[in-house]
């Protein structure tokens, strides 16, 4: 009877010794997740990356950064990931035609895949409205940023005869396109003459690619052309718009560029005075925590992002407040 009774017992507390050690190894499991970005060196990628982990610590979750810099690096990456043990990853493609691609990589590992800031285009240039996406509703931030060098030409009392705008494109992106196109509308709708704004396509998407297309247009400019507007989809179009007025002899209280973004605007900024008015900050530490927190609860508990996430606030940063916006999300140097 003791001896029934003592193997009973033994057993008895062997499964629970068990099941309390895998329950254990269960709740221990480390849940981690890939957040991938094209530039780690900028500064808005470091901000969504620094928000990503600010939602792995207050959520329990590991997030492992990786540059992917072109597509071979990306698609390396995504194999890493799997070999690290990560449920899913959320990318800024370095090229949104390698959607495909990154997908079927993704399948392969078994990962789950989220967009964010660039969406995924196949193989018809058609975007991938299959794979969820965060990112800036494109158009309508392009159009704040120009109903905002409207408003500060009315109140520098421009008079639209007199004033131009040179805005530079880049149509290989249709994120891009969308800010131009939205930023022009919002120009005409407030009074400025379809015929004074000149349209002029850069071929690579930094200061010294802008300077470049900026300064073919201005030669193009009428005698008449007292006051710029300087125009395109992100900071660094436009900051090098505003180099090459001031090399034309543009003087700052005539020039009003307002980039896109933010964060590379603050060097400029900190300037006494500079043709470059300001810029639309967006949310990038928004992106980063909200596509990490996506991400985390659709490999944790099946919920799967939206297919599309449209973030369309921004705040027009000036000299009078770039500071104080800056300090808010902690982007602040």
């Amino acid at each position: 009877m003791f001896r029934r009774r003592g193997i009973r017992s033994l057993c008895f507390a062997a499964l629970t010794a068990g099941a309390l050690g895998f329950a254990g190894a269960s709740s221990a499991e480390e849940v981690k997740i890939g957040f991938l970005v094209k530039q780690p060196e900028e500064p808005w990628f470091q901000t969504e990356w620094a928000f990503a982990e600010k939602a792995g610590k207050e959520l329990g979750f590991t997030v492992l950064k990786i540059a992917v810099p072109d597509g071979e690096k990306t698609l390396s990456a995504i194999d890493s990931l799997a070999a690290n043990g990560a449920k899913g990853f959320v990318i800024c493609p370095p090229d949104v035609s390698l959607g495909p691609a990154i997908v079927a990589k993704a399948k392969l590992n078994d990962l789950k895949v989220m967009a964010v800031d660039d969406r995924f285009i196949d193989a018809k240039g058609e975007f991938m409205e299959e794979v969820p996406y965060l990112g800036m509703a494109a158009f309508e931030v392009g159009q704040k940023q120009g109903a905002a060098m409207a408003e500060e030409a009315k109140k520098r009392g421009w008079d639209w005869n007199e004033t131009y705008a040179v805005i530079n494109t880049y149509n290989e992106l249709d994120t891009g396109k969308k800010r131009t196109d939205g930023s022009v509308d919002a120009l005409k709708k407030a009074g400025l003459p379809e015929d004074h704004i000149l349209f002029t396509p850069q071929k690579t998407l930094d200061v010294p690619g802008s300077m470049d297309a900026t300064n073919s247009a201005l030669v193009k400019l009428p005698a008449g052309a007292k006051n710029l507007i300087i125009g395109g989809m992100n900071d660094n179009t436009v900051l090098g718009g505003v180099r090459a007025t001031e090399s034309a002899g543009f003087s700052a209280d005539n020039v009003i560029g307002i980039g896109i973004n933010g964060t590379d605007a603050i060097g400029e900024l900190k300037k006494p005075k500079s043709g470059f008015f300001g810029s639309m900050l967006p949310s990038p530490h928004v992106e980063g925590y909200e596509t990490a927190r996506m991400m985390f609860e659709w490999v944790t508990t099946g919920k799967e992002p939206p297919k599309y996430t449209a973030m369309d606030e921004v705040t027009l940063i000036t000299r009078e407040n770039f500071q104080a916006e800056l300090e808010k999300i902690g982007l602040w140097k």
